[in-house]
């Protein structure tokens, strides 16, 4: 995340982060914890996010941030993994649990310059590799500015 802000922040992208604990509770700390722990441990190696990280929310379920809410209904699955779902159930710790959930930690998603929900990416989606849809919209941008102009 931290490559593509450097790379595209200049031009107008702004990567932010939610940290999330619904996935295997694997985000536990709190959110103060959080920013010690990208930089000491995981990564480590004194890693700070160059972009903005919230506090933790919930994504999916009645508690879900509004922001995730809106996404999930424009960008119903992941394009690189449409029938991406969560495979254990133990894990499922939110209610009503609905098919556009999103299924577990990396989940990504591009808006466009304009607001518009574009693509949702999953977790094993490359992060580095949406710098080609980046560059995609932006020309698509430039190109409707310059239409317009």
């Amino acid at each position: 995340f931290n490559e593509l802000q450097r790379r595209y922040g200049p031009r107008g992208l702004v990567v932010l982060g939610f940290p999330c604990n619904q996935f295997g509770h694997q985000e536990n700390a709190t959110n103060e914890e959080i920013l010690q722990s990208l930089e000491h441990v995981r990564p480590g190696n004194g890693y700070k996010p160059n972009f903005t990280l919230f506090e933790k929310c919930d994504v999916n379920g009645k508690d879900a941030h509004p922001l995730f809410t809106f996404l999930k209904e424009a960008l119903p699955f992941p394009h690189d993994d449409p029938s991406s779902l969560m495979t254990n159930p133990q894990y499922i710790i939110w209610s009503p649990v609905r098919r556009n959930d999103i299924s577990w930690n990396f989940e990504k998603f591009l808006i466009g310059p304009d607001g518009v929900p574009f693509k949702r990416y999953s977790r094993h989606f490359e992060t580095i590799k949406i710098q080609d849809d980046i560059e995609f919209i932006t020309l698509l941008s430039f190109i409707s500015c310059a239409l317009l102009s």
